[in-house]
């Protein structure tokens, strides 16, 4: 039940590629986890957000990053936004963007 990894636009990919070493590693580790696990990669890898809207949460020394995604058809999984984590609660910009994105996926 492999699980194909897929992103929004290439920037979300460079974005990703930018951040510290330590977090890119545990990116890494959980998109391998979702790639084989799909829908069932739960907490404390990744948070439902509602309305198909998820997160993968990888996390380094030097800081923590979110990626948020969806599902589509045919075992595809879309990165929708990612972003590296500096305050507690995740901003509304980032989650009005993901949001954003994922009605675009959604509905053309």
């Amino acid at each position: 039940m492999t699980y194909q990894i897929d992103y929004f636009h290439e920037r979300v990919r460079a974005e990703i590629l930018e951040w510290p070493v330590d977090v890119l590693a545990d990116y890494a580790r959980l998109v391998e986890l979702l790639a084989e696990y799909g829908p069932s990669l739960r907490l404390p890898h990744s948070r439902a957000f509602g309305d198909g809207l998820f997160e993968l949460r990888p996390r380094g020394r030097t800081g923590i990053g979110r990626a948020f995604y969806c599902y589509l058809v045919g075992k595809r999984v879309l990165v929708l936004h990612a972003f590296i984590k500096k305050t507690q609660q995740t901003p509304d910009s980032d989650l009005k963007l993901a949001r954003r994105r994922l009605k675009e996926v959604q509905h053309g």
